[in-house]
């Protein structure tokens, strides 16, 4: 494979760290710029970052030079194949796109997961919806693209549906515990999250109820028209760093038993298993026996952050089956996410 040269967006945020620390050595992608506000431009990235992961920062990219978050800026620091954005929600649309005009560009951020033209990609899960890339293209007269990885709570629930909706998935309720680090850096103020569980975070349940039907939804050629499933999400924030825990209510139509559900949990495995990508785990899915499983500090790193755990699946009274899954949010949610979206377009032509 081809190496590829990339760019990080936001690479001193919370996100913008865990790609760097995803991609130190990886087989296919060079990280050749770092870009970040003005107040970080023209320093070195160990002085104007405050590294917070457990490993240490990769030296030589301590001492590359972050640069501007704009197009010229970044053109001038190196040659670049590819960029990852990993900027806040707020300013990540018209920035994005200015990118898009000539690069690929693989988001984390919110901004254009509901445009009717860009993929909402889970590689396991939907990758016909890359087939959306040169409609966009063509559409918008863009050399580049956008693609978007969905919210970290989303991502979780719809790799634990997709294999669910052999058996007629027709109504979903999840709850939502969700880590700290969700929040980014600094995040929650610690005097309201010791000793508590907040039980609301912004806009986090309406991302969770529509960015679910469009992943798990039908392209026709055009455009994605969405699956016919009611979901009702209700999400809280939990005093857990990493891995955020989700309980999941789901009624199908053909009323499996609770071992055909965890077969199908098993077997479940997608395109990145199948072209054997870095950054695809061997398993998608890991299901646990044990009563009192899955937990945050246990499992989260299970398939080096990138299997979703799945436990005490059981029946349910009043819909069919019922089940905990858990997800590293800052790894298969967010960058780890990314670098496979990457991957997969990279084995399949798109950059």
């Amino acid at each position: 494979m081809k190496r590829r040269s990339v760019a990080i967006l936001a690479a001193t945020g919370a996100v913008g760290q865990r790609f760097i620390q995803l991609l130190e050595g990886h087989p296919w992608f060079d990280i050749a710029v770092l870009a970040a506000s003005e107040r970080s431009a023209g320093k070195k990235y160990r002085d104007a970052c405050l590294w917070r992961l457990e490993t240490e920062m990769p030296k030589e990219i301590g001492e590359m030079t972050v640069v501007n978050t704009d197009l010229k800026s970044v053109k001038e620091a190196g040659d670049v194949d590819l960029v990852f954005s990993a900027l806040p929600g707020d300013i990540a649309g018209p920035i994005e796109e200015t990118f898009a005009a000539e690069f690929p560009v693989i988001s984390k951020a919110a901004a254009h997961r509901m445009d009717e033209d860009v993929p909402l990609l889970i590689p396991e899960v939907n990758p016909e919806q890359l087939e959306l890339i040169p409609v966009q293209k063509r559409r918008r007269s863009w050399s580049g693209f956008i693609s978007t990885d969905p919210n970290c709570s989303t991502i979780q629930l719809a790799i634990t549906l997709k294999p669910l909706m052999r058996f007629g998935l027709r109504r979903v309720i999840v709850v939502t515990m969700q880590a700290l680090s969700g929040a980014g850096y600094p995040g929650v103020p610690s005097l309201d999250i010791i000793d508590n569980i907040i039980p609301y975070i912004a806009k986090e349940e309406e991302k969770i109820e529509t960015e679910t039907k469009k992943i798990l939804g039908t392209f026709d050629g055009e455009r994605v028209r969405p699956a016919n499933i009611a979901i009702s999400a209700s999400c809280n924030r939990v005093d857990v760093k990493d891995g955020h825990l989700e309980a999941v209510c789901v009624d199908l139509e053909d009323k499996p038993s609770v071992e055909e559900v965890k077969e199908a949990f098993r077997s479940f495995i997608g395109e990145p298993q199948r072209l054997k990508l870095p950054m695809a785990p061997e398993r998608p899915i890991i299901v646990r026996e044990e009563i009192d499983r899955p937990q945050p500090r246990l499992d989260r790193d299970a398939g080096r952050g990138m299997s979703i755990t799945v436990g005490r699946v059981r029946s349910d009274p009043v819909m069919s089956i019922k089940y905990l899954c858990l997800g590293h949010n800052t790894i298969r949610g967010a960058a780890g996410a990314g670098i496979l979206s990457a991957e997969l377009m990279a084995a399949k032509g798109y950059i």
